[in-house]
């Protein structure tokens, strides 16, 4: 089988919800910059040659973005799929363009995901003689694991199992948002980021990390569930509600591109849906294991911090190195732009890899309704 490699790797600055500058920013206009970047980036291959445009999306009313986004792109020929594995669905997508690619039925493959919770449309579904918002539900609804509700699912579930306090919740909430604004001032992201013109004028800057937070501010937060004893979720260890798109081009090494990473494996796995959280620590051993790898070879770590609790969790349990992990922020700074997140880690593990000249690299995630993934990365040395 040919090696899958990757040969770019971009993404768009992440916005704030409702508020941040691309709040009247939709999924297609995102879609339509970040395709259109990674085509113009690959300026050294014909178009002709890319055989599909894989997005991950989410709630945009079941249409195919990226098609939508090829043919802005000038890529008439190219078909597009649209790919949702919840939170995950991101990595999903190259995983799905590696699996091709790997499988001899595609030599190039442009894959991500795009998220615009801000101007995502909302759907009714009718009770009775009403129509009331709906929302597709991740998992059957259960008491303890509520299915319109991830604080309890993903993130407290996770805390109880692991015994996480709420110190160690706010302590890494804080180390997160102190990462992500230590990776903004060295310029860190300049390479992966590809600036956005909004109504709101350029924007070229992450914009959700909290320079100003301290614990403090943190431990004063009220917790989401006061009538749940115990319960020390907030909106302070929680990610943030966001929009961005991020788009890898995975190739075939017969092409001989020049390689930013290699593809080496990857794994999906279910949990019970009240074990969300805790998905990553059952996908990166698996992935690893597919690589002839474990734990101990790997230099960095993404997991993204859908909720503080299950990032600590997940240390905790694998043993791993914490300084190995989100060393320039996760969900709880840069945010969880959800079906574009996992692309999101993706990119940034490859830059952050090459600049620190290469090695192994693993993004892990959970995903509503008892499911994670897990991919492993390797960056060649310059």
């Amino acid at each position: 089988m040919p090696e899958a490699v990757i040969v770019s790797a971009l993404r768009t600055p992440i916005g704030t919800a409702g508020k941040g500058t691309l709040r009247d920013t939709t999924a297609f206009d995102l879609a339509h910059h970040i395709v259109g970047a990674t085509v113009e980036s690959l300026d050294q291959i014909d178009p002709a040659r890319i055989d599909d445009v894989i997005l991950a999306e989410g709630l945009h009313g079941g249409g195919v973005i990226a098609r939508h986004a090829a043919i802005t792109a000038g890529l008439q020929t190219v078909p597009g799929l649209a790919l949702n594995r919840h939170c995950a669905a991101g990595q999903s997508a190259v995983q799905t363009a590696a699996a091709s690619i790997r499988a001899g039925m595609d030599s190039l493959v442009i894959a991500g995901g795009v998220n615009s919770a801000s101007t995502a449309p909302r759907a009714l579904t009718r009770v009775g003689d009403e129509w009331v918002p709906w929302m597709s539900p991740t998992h059957p609804d259960r008491p303890d694991a509520p299915n319109k509700d991830m604080s309890i699912t993903v993130g407290w579930n996770a805390a109880v199992e692991a015994g996480v306090t709420r110190e160690e919740m706010d302590a890494w909430a804080l180390r997160s948002h102190r990462n992500a604004v230590a990776a903004i001032d060295e310029g860190r992201f300049k390479e992966e980021i590809v600036p956005v013109e909004t109504p709101h004028g350029l924007f070229a800057v992450d914009e959700h990390p909290r320079r100003d937070t301290t614990l403090e501010k943190l431990a004063s937060l009220k917790v989401l569930h006061p009538e749940i004893e115990g319960f020390s979720i907030t909106a302070g260890n929680a990610c943030g509600a966001n929009d961005a798109a991020a788009a890898l081009t995975v190739a075939s090494a017969d092409l001989g591109l020049p390689a930013l990473a290699t593809v080496k494996s990857w794994a999906s796995v279910a949990v019970d849906p009240s074990r969300t959280g805790l998905a990553p620590v059952e996908a990166i051993p698996k992935a690893l294991a597919r690589a002839g790898m474990s734990i101990g070879d790997v230099d960095l770590f993404e997991i993204n911090e859908a909720f503080a609790a299950m990032c600590v969790a997940t240390v905790r349990l694998l043993d791993i190195d914490a300084d190995k992990v989100n060393v320039s922020g996760s969900g709880c700074s840069l945010g969880h732009p959800v079906a574009a997140s996992g692309a999101r880690m993706l990119v940034t593990l490859i830059h952050e890899l090459r600049r620190r000249g290469g090695g192994v690299g693993v993004a892990a995630m959970c995903a509503g309704g008892g499911m994670g993934t897990a991919t492993v990365i390797e960056v060649p040395a310059p």
